[in-house]
């Protein structure tokens, strides 16, 4: 590898980590702070919250990916480009294919970590969170007892106890069950007790009280009981049990069992190419973003304008992606428009490539057009 290419590559690859990192940082707080609350408002401890924040990263880390490796690229593009290295190199005769050789390395380098992540560790990741939430999910005792907090083990529940004395004993129970949305119910006992009934979990309240309102007509019915069982083994969420997900197989177990799953044959393919395709984008991007810039040439006044054009052309291919993914799923024959927005990535980036190589190709052609 040449000297200029080790000296680009290696400005690209410690912009792009640092870029990375703190898109990372960025994105991991905004989804940390729901999970956090969510997680210790169930009762769990600070150790499950580091756990799925960890097995949430991958699937993070692909989304900021492609977006710091453009980053990198502009930067590091800008940079040279004001300080007239791109200038020197162009003058001594070096062409814009040859310019843009350590950015291609670049961009390969990124893809092959984008593909470690969408073909391997994404699955891994989320067939292991699944696992986890099934896990805490099916131990409800251990969700419930919590005392002086107001807990939802599910959507639409409440739960509260006061406190719990050292035989299990729950004391001043409060339950709240608005699943039925005509009806809502609220039971509160002097204590209560957590039995296990084989797989399922039955809470027993004793000496209570409990008060059903109808939506409809906005009638409240009391009734007092000396006990009463709640089966709670159906706040255990049953979404986090069946068969795996197509997002949660390797790529090799899931061409392998391609015909097996029940999910359509559409999100399937969706799926499938997808994670091909991401790693393509991330060349692209990194491309888009050298010739975008590279056609701007040197100016006092920076090349702002150009970053704002890539950019612009960034965002509208990364768009038709997105516009592509329903279309896929409807039909997995139209499996090959997947890869529709990385073929327009590259013949952009090769029309920039070719007119930054001849820049006064359209003077002569207007010049030959008015001599004839």
């Amino acid at each position: 590898m040449a000297r200029y290419d080790r000296y680009m590559l290696s400005q690209l690859l410690v912009l792009f980590g640092f870029f990375a990192l703190i898109l990372v940082a960025i994105f991991w707080i905004n989804r940390a702070v729901v999970l956090f609350d969510r997680l210790i408002g169930d009762g769990q401890t600070a150790f499950v919250f580091l756990e799925f924040t960890t097995l949430g990263l991958p699937k993070l880390i692909t989304t900021v990916l492609p977006i710091a490796a453009f980053a990198a690229a502009v930067y590091v593009t800008n940079r040279m480009s004001g300080e007239s290295e791109l200038t020197v190199l162009q003058a001594t005769g070096t062409s814009p294919w040859r310019l843009a050789r350590p950015v291609l390395i670049y961009g390969l380098c990124v893809a092959f970590m984008m593909s470690a992540l969408s073909h391997f560790l994404v699955p891994m990741a989320g067939a292991q969170l699944k696992e986890r939430e099934a896990e805490i999910s099916r131990n409800v005792t251990a969700r419930l007892l919590t005392e002086g907090t107001f807990l939802h083990p599910t959507e639409h529940v409440t739960f509260y106890t006061r406190l719990i004395d050292p035989d299990g004993v729950l004391l001043d129970v409060f339950l709240s069950d608005r699943r039925n949305p005509k009806e809502g119910v609220i039971y509160t006992a002097a204590q209560a007790y957590l039995v296990r009934n084989g797989e399922g979990t039955t809470l027993i309240m004793v000496d209570g009280l409990a008060q059903r309102l109808e939506a409809q007509d906005n009638r409240l019915a009391t009734a007092k009981f000396q006990d009463f069982s709640f089966d709670i083994s159906a706040l255990v969420r049953r979404d986090a049990q069946g068969s795996q997900s197509i997002s949660e197989m390797t790529t090799p177990r899931l061409l392998a069992s391609w015909t097996e799953t029940p999910q359509p044959p559409g999100e399937i393919a969706e799926e499938f190419h997808d994670r091909f395709a991401q790693p393509l984008f991330c060349i692209v991007a990194a491309m888009v973003g050298f010739a975008t810039l590279l056609i701007g040439g040197y100016s006092r006044f920076g090349i702002w304008r150009e970053i704002l054009i890539a950019f612009g052309l960034l965002i509208a291919i990364d768009g038709l992606r997105g516009t592509l993914v329903d279309q896929v799923r409807q039909d997995p024959a139209m499996w090959p428009l997947i890869y529709l927005p990385a073929l327009i990535g590259t013949l952009l980036v090769l029309a920039m490539l070719t007119h930054a190589a001849h820049p006064g190709w359209r003077a002569r052609a207007l010049r030959r057009r008015a001599a004839a």
